[in-house]
């Protein structure tokens, strides 16, 4: 899913600096313009990066947890499962 926002941003921010630059005159504005949605591009981008990364971590610690007991129970082994299945499906 992250490929895909990146991709959308990507063409979002080309599709906006080429507008900019449609009139043949790329003005100052035009430049801060570009530059703040290159910045937001970025931003984006890296925020679902560290998402991505927390959620790993989470999913292992909670891993780690249901592990804790000396007894993984149905129950545990059901949520490692489910956590397993949603980073397997998750289209990257």
């Amino acid at each position: 899913m992250d490929d895909v926002k990146a991709t959308y941003r990507e063409g979002e921010q080309a599709a906006k600096e080429t507008w900019r630059k449609a009139d043949g005159n790329e003005s100052i504005e035009d430049k801060l313009g570009n530059a703040g949605d290159e910045l937001r591009k970025q931003a984006g981008n890296a925020g679902d990066e560290l998402r991505d990364g927390a959620q790993r971590d989470m999913d292992n610690q909670k891993a780690e947890w249901r592990r804790s007991d000396g007894d993984e129970s149905l129950a545990d082994k059901a949520g490692n499962a489910g956590d397993t299945l949603r980073r397997e499906l998750d289209p990257k």
